[in-house]
């Protein structure tokens, strides 16, 4: 049986023929077989080059009109260039196809190597155009990458809530508390090391002691959900100033410029809140616009014009009280939880010091609050308005008028 391919092509030999009759493939095949034996010799005989993988299959491509064959007929061939146009000079020598007269046209030889060599050129272009965009970077984009990793890696955990923060918390005398840990990669990644996450909506107690030791500022989201988390932390620990991120924008999401310029933006709370009158519009000017973005109930509470904090100064009047509110301060610590108590110090509730205001109104009977938190304005207000003779806190905010019902003891400060 003759060999039906060949391992590699290298030339195919295309003719066209006219046939004056009707003749099938086998005819043809038979016809190009019979006449090629013994005209170029043995080594150039076509059924011993089919033999030995010379030529592959000789493909017939016929059609039929009017009483005449017309077609193609194309021949794979591994022999050398010159090999190769013997061969096809041959082809046309065929003559006849059984009975009928017949022309054979070589039309080309083509190189198939040269179609291998195109598809060849063209992948690599494709090839090199994609390594050269995506895979090898520009040297700045380098740099940026490798910045961004020492950024990355320059995170910590801080405090038994572990909290994403920067290397610089410990030996900063200020720091900026952000919402997040995407928040402090950001600034990390801007040479900001001072910065440390509140690590969700739920103010952790490393938060809010790191507010008493260091002067804070809070970065947040310039969107609702900022707002609300910078109310959140107001209401259990004392803040000094406020930046915001630009409206309807991520801290996350900001370039270097924009965090600068909200850093040197930044609000001091006691300025928010003697200028209340600026949220609803009543005032023009750079303070108007920060302040219009942070609702004012949400800014903490201002004493005179200075951020220095001093310790609370008992009178002399209520230090034996001091000794009867220890034991239950001692109790609350770490819970940022406040207990109510009746004129006989019976306990009449126990609740979280961020509910502290609306249960004030509810019970009557409270006499006396003992909290796990600061002492604020707006704390001292409604005692005072509700009677309320004792407030004992961990520590005072920066109180702006003293009350003449409502005595303040500060334990454990």
């Amino acid at each position: 049986m003759a060999k039906t391919y060949i391992d590699t092509v290298k030339y195919e030999v295309t003719a066209t023929f006219k046939i004056s009759g009707i003749v099938d493939k086998h005819d043809i095949v038979g016809a190009i077989f019979g006449q090629f034996e013994g005209l170029l010799g043995e080594e150039l005989d076509l059924r011993e080059l089919q033999k030995n993988g010379k030529i592959g299959r000789i493909r017939i491509l016929p059609t039929t009109h009017a009483g005449t064959t017309t077609g193609k007929v194309i021949i794979p061939s591994s022999m050398d260039m010159a090999e190769t146009s013997i061969l096809a000079a041959a082809l046309e020598s065929v003559d006849k196809v059984g009975p009928c007269s017949a022309s054979f046209r070589v039309t080309q030889i083509q190189d198939t190597r040269s179609l291998k060599r195109e598809e060849i050129v063209h992948r690599a272009e494709e090839l090199l155009k994609k390594l050269m965009n995506e895979q090898i970077p520009e040297s700045g984009e380098i740099a940026a990458r490798v910045r961004n990793m020492v950024r990355k890696s320059e995170i910590t955990e801080y405090g038994p809530e572990k909290l994403p923060a920067g290397p610089a918390i410990d030996s900063s005398d200020s720091i900026i508390i952000v919402e997040g840990r995407a928040d402090v990669i950001t600034l990390l990644k801007n040479n900001i090391k001072n910065v440390i996450g509140m690590g969700g909506s739920k103010i952790p107690k490393t938060i809010i002691d790191l507010c008493k030791q260091k002067t804070v500022t809070v970065f947040i989201d310039g969107d609702r959900g900022g707002s609300l988390n910078l109310r959140k932390l107001q209401d259990l620990a004392e803040v000094d100033y406020i930046a915001v991120a630009p409206v309807g924008k991520e801290v996350e999401e900001l370039t270097r410029k924009e965090i600068i310029m909200a850093l040197r933006k930044k609000t001091p709370a006691i300025q928010n809140e003697k200028k209340e009158g600026f949220a609803s519009g009543t005032k023009t000017g750079t303070a108007t616009k920060t302040l219009q973005r942070i609702p004012t109930r949400t800014i903490a509470q201002p004493i005179q014009h200075t951020t220095t904090r001093k310790p609370a100064i008992s009178e002399p009047a209520i230090e034996k009280e001091k000794e009867k509110f220890r034991p239950i301060m001692e109790s609350l610590k770490g819970t940022l939880k406040a207990k109510l108590l009746d004129s006989t110090g019976k306990e009449l509730a126990t609740i979280s010091v961020r509910d502290l205001l609306k249960s004030i109104k509810k019970e009557s009977k409270v006499k006396a609050i003992v909290m796990d938190g600061i002492i604020t304005n707006r704390l001292i207000e409604a005692a005072e308005a509700n009677n309320i003779e004792y407030l004992v806190g961990v520590k005072e905010g920066k109180i702006r008028k003293r009350s003449r019902k409502t005595k303040t003891i500060i334990l454990r400060d």
